[in-house]
């Protein structure tokens, strides 16, 4: 689909669409009581053209672009940054998202800025997303390791690269409440384990449908359906993976993470992906 569209089309999407959800974020995640405001001042005037069928009855995808700003991430043996890859990729899948009709999409970062971790599972709470995917493509000391894999939360890591990732990328650890206010404080640690768990079940769904929809055109790592305590994978209510869609230490995986066309091809199974799960599940 984004093959289609001609990079200023690209950029009115981006922009208009992220500047219309900019109003609620500033209110509902900042705290600000001008936060209408202040953003009203600097969103575009009109509806982005691909999200015209957008509503509150179609499910929201949160997309998050791992790293950014003074943060790179990893760097490649031939200078390439996950911060780059990870964005370029976030920014396909929301464009394919948005097309299909069948999603509200919004996106933790859309250029190269730094946002802390919590911040990128607020901008999600905020949205009441229905499923939150973190994308990255990290490093390893073993440069012959490469291929995609997929995490899904877990207090205990399911093995010592899972433990290493999870470790590497926590650069911050802290999750605010505000999920449960209204309630009885009796009743919170009954209700937030029945969310814990419909939310677990629901991010292993997505994983095995992201193991199973992506090859055979990427290459899987060996078991690549892992679980690791990720900080951006902690909200209870929000169904979350975090994809590894490679290993910039890999000098194979380096050179294709860095072309556009992969990471076209990158997106577009991924897209597959989600509209599958959504399907099956009867939600679009």
């Amino acid at each position: 689909m984004t093959k289609f569209l001609s990079p200023l089309s690209r950029r009115k999407f981006m922009t208009e669409s992220l500047g219309a959800f900019l109003a609620g974020w500033c209110g509902q995640v900042m705290g600000r009581k001008n936060g209408a405001a202040w953003a009203a001042a600097d969103a575009p005037k009109k509806s982005p053209p691909l999200n015209n069928r957008a509503s509150l009855l179609l499910p929201t995808i949160a997309i998050d672009a791992g790293h950014g700003g003074r943060d790179p991430g990893a760097i490649g043996r031939f200078g390439t940054k996950e911060k780059s890859v990870t964005v370029a990729v976030a920014r396909d899948l929301a464009m394919q998202l948005s097309a299909s009709g069948k999603f509200n999409v919004i996106l933790t970062r859309w250029d190269d800025m730094f946002i802390a971790l919590p911040d990128r599972v607020r901008l999600a709470r905020a949205a009441q997303a229905a499923l939150f995917m973190s994308l990255h493509a990290d490093s390893i000391h073993d440069h012959a390791m490469r291929g995609f894999s997929v995490y899904t939360l877990s207090e205990e890591a399911s093995d010592s690269l899972a433990a290493k990732l999870a470790e590497s990328e926590n650069a911050a650890d802290r999750l605010a409440g505000g999920i449960l206010q209204g309630q009885d404080p009796d009743a919170r640690p009954v209700l937030l384990d029945l969310m814990s768990r419909d939310t677990s079940r629901a991010s292993r769904d997505m994983a095995e449908k992201l193991v199973r929809t992506m090859p055979p055109v990427f290459t899987p790592l060996e078991r690549p359906r892992r679980q690791a305590n990720f900080a951006v994978l902690r909200a209870p209510d929000i169904p979350s993976v975090l994809v590894e869609m490679g290993f910039i230490s890999n000098p194979i995986d380096e050179k294709q993470l860095a072309k556009r066309s992969y990471q076209s091809k990158i997106s577009e199974r991924l897209s597959l992906s989600i509209q599958r799960h959504f399907r099956e599940k009867g939600l679009v």
